[in-house]
C-alpha cells in the first residue's frame, strides 16, 4: 500500500465574507494549496469538495468551485458529513489515492452560512440530528443538544461552567494570534462566564459563531509527494465512526462514542498511543465538545477533562496542546471548511510553521478530531511529520 501525504496547504479568512461568491471564497484556499504544493493543476485528478450545503445559493458546489478554479475535467464530487464534512473530503481524497486512481488529489472544504438570517440558520444545524423526534417535535436547537451532555457531565464528574469558561478563554488567546481567525480578540474568564446564556449551562461564549470561509490540501502518493516537496507530512492513521441519529437511543451523555471508536481505528492505523501526539486539533463547536474530546481521545481518564483545563495541560507548552489556531470557536466554523481547516493547521504546526503559536514538535505527530453533528459522524486523523 502506497503512503500519502499532504503537500500542499491553503486557508482563507474565515468570517463573515460578504465579499465573495462561493467560487470565490474556495479558490483563495485551492491557489494557496497549489502553488505551495508546486503542481499543476492538470496534475490532480481528483477534487473532493466538503459542503454541508444550504446555507448559499450554489446547489452543485462542487462544480461551480472546479469551474472558477480552473479544475474542470478533473473528477470530483461534494462530500457531506455536517459538521465532519471536510474531514469526510480529506479521507475520499486519500482513498482516491490509495485505490491508484490518481497520484495527486484536492480536499476542498467551504461554506458560507452567513447568507441566511440567524434563525433560518439554527433552524438548519437544529435538523442536524433526528428531525421528526428532536427538532419537530421538541424543538431541539444544536446549543440544546450540547447542553444535554453538558449538564451530564456536570452532574457525573463535578465539572462546572467556569471549567467550561477557561476553554473559551484559552481558544480566543490562540485566535488572537491566528491572522485567519474569525475572532481575533482575547477575552477575561470575567466576560465568558457573564456571557449571555444561550441553553443552560452553555453560555454566548461556550458557543462557535456562524462563518464562512475554505480551506484547501493536496494529497499525493508517496512517489509523486518525494518529487514534490522536502516537508511531507504523512497521512498516518484515519479513523472513523458513527452514532444513532436519535439521541434518546443512545447509552451515555458524558462522551461520543463514536470519536472513542474512531480515535481507537486511527491509533491502530498508526500505530501509536495518545500520549505520543505532540499536538492536537478538537472538535470545540460548544465548550463541552472540547472537554469531552480530551476524554474519547484519550489523553486523560474519563471525567478528569476539566483537570486538564484547570492544570493548563492544553496550552502551548502544557502536555498535549489543543487548537492553537483558536479552534472552532475563535477561529470560526465555516461547517464544510473545519475539518479541512485542522488539517492544514497540523501541517502548519509539523513543519513548523505556525509562528508564535507553535507547539514543540517531538515525536512528530499531530491529530485531527472532526465531529458531525452530537457525535453522528466522527472523523480521526493522524499525521506524522517522519
Amino acid at each position: 500500500m502506497t503512503r500519502v501525504a499532504v503537500v500542499g496547504i491553503g486557508h482563507s479568512r474565515f468570517g463573515r465574507r460578504t465579499d465573495v461568491n462561493i467560487g470565490e471564497l474556495a479558490f483563495e484556499s485551492i491557489k494557496q494549496a497549489v502553488d505551495d504544493a508546486g503542481v499543476d493543476r492538470n496534475d490532480i485528478g481528483n477534487v473532493v469538495v466538503g459542503s454541508a450545503g444550504g446555507w448559499y445559493e450554489e446547489s452543485l458546489p462542487a462544480v461551480v468551485v472546479g469551474e472558477y478554479a480552473g479544475l474542470s475535467g478533473a473528477g470530483t464530487m461534494r462530500v457531506e458529513a455536517a459538521c465532519a464534512s471536510g474531514s469526510a473530503a480529506v479521507k475520499a481524497a486519500y482513498n482516491s489515492i490509495l485505490s491508484g486512481e490518481t497520484e495527486v488529489a484536492m480536499a476542498v472544504g467551504v461554506e458560507k452560512m452567513t447568507e441566511v438570517d440567524t434563525p433560518t440558520s439554527v433552524e438548519l444545524i437544529g435538523r442536524a440530528g433526528s428531525y421528526t423526534w428532536e427538532f419537530e417535535n421538541y424543538g431541539m436547537t444544536f446549543p440544546a443538544y450540547y447542553a444535554l451532555y453538558a449538564v451530564a457531565h456536570m452532574n457525573e464528574f463535578g465539572t462546572t461552567q467556569e471549567d467550561l469558561s477557561r476553554i473559551s478563554v484559552k481558544a480566543h488567546k490562540y485566535g488572537a494570534r491566528n491572522p485567519l481567525a474569525q475572532f481575533q480578540k482575547e477575552i477575561t474568564l470575567e466576560k465568558a462566564m457573564r456571557s449571555q446564556m444561550v441553553a443552560w449551562p452553555l453560555k454566548l461564549y461556550d458557543a462557535c459563531p456562524l462563518s464562512d470561509g475554505s480551506a484547501t490540501v493536496v494529497l499525493a502518493s508517496e512517489e509523486a509527494a518525494k518529487r514534490l516537496t522536502d516537508t511531507p507530512v504523512w497521512i498516518r492513521g484515519v479513523g472513523y465512526s458513527s452514532d444513532t441519529a436519535n439521541l434518546s437511543r443512545r447509552d451515555s451523555y458524558v462522551g461520543l462514542r463514536a470519536a472513542v471508536d474512531a480515535a481507537a481505528r486511527a491509533y491502530s492505523m498508526a500505530k501509536v498511543a495518545p500520549g505520543d501526539i505532540d499536538i492536537a486539533t478538537a472538535h470545540d463547536c460548544f465548550t463541552i465538545a472540547e472537554l469531552m474530546a480530551y476524554e474519547d481521545l484519550g489523553f486523560c481518564k474519563k471525567g478528569e477533562g476539566a483537570k486538564m483545563v484547570r492544570e493548563g495541560e492544553t496550552e502551548l507548552g502544557g502536555r498535549i496542546p489543543v487548537n492553537l489556531d483558536g479552534g472552532l470557536k475563535a477561529k470560526g466554523h465555516p461547517i464544510g471548511a473545519t475539518g479541512v481547516s485542522m488539517a492544514v493547521e497540523i501541517t502548519k504546526q509539523l513543519r513548523g510553521e505556525a509562528g508564535n503559536r507553535q507547539a514543540p514538535i517531538k515525536r512528530g505527530l499531530g491529530l485531527t478530531h472532526n465531529i458531525g453533528g452530537t457525535g453522528h459522524y466522527a472523523y480521526v486523523t493522524v499525521y506524522s511529520r517522519d
